[in-house]
């Protein structure tokens, strides 16, 4: 299989239609979609993990890595979503992605500088990304040559002595920027962002920019914490599941466990999506062995709804004016004590709900009344309430007042403080949570400021930062002139790829710290740095021993992760080792003791132990079995807010309806696929193999449009500032999804996001809310 990508795939951005090089594997095979009936996970995945495990040659590190990912005490955390582990001991806490994830670090193939010598980056940049992933481990850093247009080796020392010499001669410390992706460990985290806040900046953007943050911010305002109070024990106790935004079966496939057995036991769940994912039906969970000999099959679903695309909103809307109906007749329909203890501005809540009419809701939502009175009643019956969501709700303009929306819903009803209720987003990547925890907030509060200058005798900067979206707007302006990446892929990760490309090929100086070949490296400034790290499943070893590093789940549970495996390479450093060489060569002078912490990850602990709310005895209670969870003021109804309560809001209903004839469409992921890195063409539970230059479409809008499966049709988008983005070529696939809307994958779609398509309530750019044009390929009509 060529590695070039073919140059007649896709075009995207601007009036000559270049091409990008393709993102997945350029499959020899035609592309076919046949709707996937079968359970999620078991056989499936069985079939699946096998696969990779013979294609990567992993039969021996593999099944090791198996049985000792996810395990408490002496285990390593998987590098994959950041679902909660197991707390009853299970053996095999693991799922199909994950194993994929793993066995992807685990390569056998290198790339050093024999790789390099033979290709400049010219070549590469015309590789596809599953290529450049798929030539294995980085083994040595390197630097950019731009006589030759290769990278090249360089020594640690001077590496860091490039990176030092550019950050000391910037006029400003805020022409640098930080980057982290959710990857990255607690240790690392806290030692990264101290380096940050050293050298004087805030200019601390993170993917969670591009994820959660609206999470995060609705959350803060209405509860006084960022976080979601629920956590397993909860999902365990709870009498109704509503799940939204959220394809759980590839993007947090333990889930599949939980929801089986909750409807085992009988509650409900309820999924709240524009399309039916595979965790919305049913499943066989893999460590289920009788299920898996007789392949018996466990519902994940009692209810499915479809919401127009932005259409959360208007059914949590209608849901609430339901509850407030029933109150009538039902004094119980209410949990009029918890409100009057705990809440502020319920009345007004209540009157724009009561004043909200039906049509309304019907109409923004996309469903109607009586699908809307099924979740209601769902909600009503159930004693106990828990609300799951990811960035199917967050990746638009209204996200935040979404995410309130439904913490207004659970407030009505007493879900909060309570076992077996409460709001709980689903969070991504591993240790997203973790960063934003342990310091990676380009808004910081004074209150964590102070106590880090307290801890660490620095005089950390008080202004606010960059997020994402202003970092890229920044480089473009020439205000940023450092960018640092740890972690993750950031040239495809973010929006509108040709502004983001050129944004970093106007820095001065880039700085990617990574494990593997990813187009960021290509997409680079006049002078690129390319840092190789250990991976979460190596042993990381220090002055003081073999180190562990600690992580935090998408429900405040903090443990140890421990790697097993002998290091890529004798030349790779870890993450925390990076930072502190980064650091000491940009402030030869600090008195922070970088060097000291390196040696053992324990004195990390120790000063973030006294920076940390919730970090006290950190070195004791992460050795603890499960670790320890973060404590939540809220889930205590503490609700650390202005009013000292917890709070309802009383936004308006969003206009989320397309304009005729354009339809919204929302990014997503396929299952063989983890964030921006691809494994395969293949989508299985969508039915989709050997193709991802595709937007799924409802029927009825392929038929207005003449259009057949897999007829090539030109995608453009039209941004808030009337600018025009564009994909030619996509094939169309009939999809289950409502009238109006459409979906295609990330990160090939990114380009239709305009870089100034942001949430004015949460600065996220809307990936989830883009509205476009599809119409049959140009050069395809002009053969008719």
């Amino acid at each position: 299989m060529s590695p070039v990508s073919p140059s007649d795939k896709a075009g995207a951005g601007g009036e000559d239609h270049q091409p990008e090089p393709r993102v997945g594997a350029a499959p020899e095979d035609p592309p076919t979609f046949r709707p996937y009936h079968h359970p999620a996970a078991g056989w499936g995945a069985a079939r699946s993990v096998s696969r990779v495990l013979m294609r990567d040659r992993e039969l021996v590190d593999g099944p090791r890595a198996i049985m000792r990912m996810n395990h408490e005490n002496g285990g390593f955390d998987c590098p994959g979503c950041a679902w909660p582990d197991d707390i009853k001991g299970l053996h095999l806490d693991i799922c199909e992605n994950g194993i994929k994830h793993v066995t992807w670090e685990m390569t056998r193939k290198r790339v050093g500088r024999e790789f390099f010598a033979a290709h400049s980056v010219t070549e590469l940049s015309r590789w596809s990304d599953f290529a450049l992933e798929d030539q294995g481990r980085l083994t040595e850093p390197m630097v950019y040559d731009p006589a030759s247009d290769h990278y090249v080796p360089i020594r640690w020392k001077d590496a860091f002595e490039l990176f030092g010499r550019t950050v000391r001669e910037l006029d400003d410390p805020n022409q640098a920027a930080y980057y982290t992706s959710g990857r990255l460990g607690n240790e690392a985290t806290f030692l990264y962002q101290l380096m940050a806040r050293e050298l004087g900046t805030n200019n601390l953007p993170d993917c969670s920019n591009m994820c959660h943050e609206a999470s995060g911010r609705a959350l803060q305002a209405a509860l006084g914490t960022g976080k979601g109070t629920a956590d397993l024990k909860d999902w365990e106790a709870a009498d109704a599941l509503f799940i939204m935004g959220v394809n759980a079966a590839s993007n947090a496939p333990r889930m599949l466990t939980a929801l089986a057995d909750a409807y085992r036991r009988g509650a409900q769940i309820v999924h709240i999506n524009p399309l039916v994912e595979g965790a919305a039906t049913r499943t066989i969970v893999p460590h289920e062995f009788t299920d898996m000999a007789l392949m018996k099959s466990t519902r994940t679903s009692t209810l499915n709804l479809q919401p127009r695309i932005g259409g959360d909103m208007a059914l949590l809307r209608g849901m609430a004016k339901a509850v407030f109906a029933h109150s009538g007749s039902d004094p119980k329909a209410l949990d009029s004590e918890f409100i009057d203890r705990h809440t502020t501005g319920f009345e007004e809540y209540r009157a724009l709900c009561e004043a909200t009419p039906w049509a309304q809701i019907e109409e923004q939502c996309g469903l109607s009344r009586a699908d809307i009175l099924k979740a209601a009643q769902v909600y009503r019956d159930a004693d106990r309430s828990i609300f799951s969501w990811c960035l199917g709700v967050t990746q638009h303009e209204h996200g935040v007042d979404t995410v309130r929306e439904i913490v207004n819903l659970l407030l009505l009803r007493g879900n909060l403080g309570r076992e077996g209720a409460g709001p709980s987003p689903v969070r991504g990547h591993s240790n997203v949570q973790g960063n934003r925890t342990c310091g990676i907030d380009h808004r910081p509060t004074d209150v964590f400021l102070d106590r880090l200058a307290a801890a660490c005798g620095i005089q950390p900067p008080r202004a606010h930062g960059l997020d994402t979206v202003r970092t890229i707007e920044a480089m473009h302006r020439g205000d940023v002139k450092v960018f640092v990446g740890m972690g993750g892929n950031f040239a495809m990760a973010a929006p509108d790829t040709p502004y983001t490309f050129a944004g970093l090929r106007g820095c001065d100086l880039t700085v990617q710290v990574s494990t593997k070949l990813n187009r960021s490296h290509l997409v680079h400034g006049r002078q690129a740095l390319i840092l190789p790290c250990l991976g979460r499943t190596e042993k990381d070893h220090q002055a003081g021993g073999v180190q562990s590093t600690s992580v935090e789940d998408s429900m405040s549970m903090v443990h140890l992760s421990v790697g097993m495996k002998r290091p890529a390479s004798p030349h790779l450093l870890s993450e925390p080792a990076i930072v502190a060489g980064l650091a000491r060569a940009a402030l030869p002078d600090s008195a922070t003791a970088w060097e000291w912490y390196v040696e053992d990850y324990d004195r990390v602990r120790d000063t973030m132990a006294q920076v940390l709310d919730g970090f006290e005895d950190f070195n004791r209670r992460v050795r603890l079995p499960l670790g320890f969870r973060i404590k939540q003021p809220a889930r205590e109804l503490v609700f650390l807010t202005e009013s000292g309560r917890a709070e309802f809001s009383a936004a308006p209903l969003p206009d989320v309806r397309p304009a005729p004839g354009t339809l919204v469409l929302g990014t997503l992921r396929s299952h063989d696929q983890w964030n921006t890195t691809i494994y395969s063409d293949d989508d299985r539970y969508r039915g989709i193999r050997n193709l991802r230059t595709l937007v799924f479409m409802n029927r009825d809008d392929m038929r207005e449009r003449g259009l057949a499966e897999f007829d090539p049709v030109d995608i453009v988008s039209t941004a808030k500032d009337g600018t025009t983005r564009r994909l030619d070529g996509y094939l169309a696939i009939p999809y289950d999804i409502p009238r109006g809307c459409a979906a295609g994958y990330m990160p090939e779609m990114n380009v239709l996001c305009a870089i100034g398509d942001h949430s004015t309530q949460s600065d996220q750019p809307i990936m989830k809310h883009l509205k476009v044009t599809i119409d049959r390929h140009a050069r395809t009509e002009a053969a008719r």
